[in-house]
């Protein structure tokens, strides 16, 4: 175990009064606006309207929010059934899960493209570069607030690979004395390359579906290592909550694919205008 000391970041952006505006919404909101500049004008290119992704986050910012804030307390009950109620909507306090996050935005994208007659695909295929790039920028937030982090560093691993590591990192990963894995950082470069291979996707003209479902094979991938070595993981029954969702997106999506290019499917084409 790599013992340390270092004295950690100031988690505050932006003191006004008695308000604190953190890094970590800060980060967050910089990942989520670079994510929709890049959908808007990805959008405009592939014939949707430019307001199509200003006004589906309207509706899925709220049930993202939303949705995993209840996947985040459904695996933390113990911790909420004795009360008082009013913390299960604590956000506030820290508690909400990407995968749960996910799962409502999904679900929001399916509904507002069905009222709005836009192919789902289509939406969900523009949206998965910004989707992984703004979850690359995000794990920053979770980098000031020194979470997400993994196990203590050992003398092994600090010899071969974590001292080659920028001093602000390690120094931030440094918690009462320990050093810990940055596994918001494994998660964010790994979520930062799937971006950049997603955009070398857009050239090859994939069946329409597929750069979404790449997303999540790539994502759910890189999530099953790393959530592995993580210290913070929501369990059910023994077993990584992430993990088993990770495997489940990996094989869903496996299939879906295969449905969508067998033999007969007419599935249009990324780049196909209807």
């Amino acid at each position: 175990m790599e013992m340390c000391e270092a004295q950690p970041l100031n988690r505050v952006f932006l003191q006004l009064g008695s308000v604190s505006i953190y890094w970590y919404g800060v980060i967050i909101a910089v990942g989520a606006a670079l994510g929709l500049w890049l959908a808007i004008r990805e959008s405009k290119k592939r014939g949707l309207h430019k307001d199509t992704f200003v006004d589906f986050l309207v509706f899925a910012i709220p049930a993202a929010i939303i949705s995993a804030r209840i996947y985040y307390v459904s695996f933390e009950w113990e911790n909420y059934a004795d009360g008082p109620f009013w913390k299960v909507f604590a956000i506030w306090e820290g508690g909400i899960a990407i995968h749960g996050a996910l799962i409502g935005a999904i679900l929001t994208a399916i509904i507002f493209c069905r009222v709005k007659k836009v192919s789902f695909w289509k939406l969900a295929d523009i949206a998965a570069p910004s989707l992984i790039l703004a979850q690359g920028i995000g794990r920053w937030g979770n980098f000031m607030n020194q979470e997400a982090h993994g196990g203590a560093v050992s003398a092994d691993a600090y010899q071969n690979f974590i001292q080659y590591l920028p001093d602000f990192i390690n120094n931030q990963m440094c918690i009462d004395g320990v050093l810990y894995h940055p596994t918001f950082l494994y998660e964010s470069l790994w979520n930062v390359l799937g971006f950049l291979i997603l955009l070398l996707l857009r050239r090859v003209n994939l069946k329409r579906g597929e750069m979404f479902l790449f997303y999540l094979i790539w994502y759910s991938f890189g999530r099953y290592f790393i959530e592995g070595m993580r210290t913070d993981s929501l369990v059910a029954d023994g077993l990584r909550a992430a993990q088993i969702v990770s495997i489940s997106a990996i094989v869903i999506a496996v299939i879906i694919i295969i449905i969508r290019r067998l033999p007969g499917a007419k599935t249009p084409r990324y780049k196909d205008k209807k």
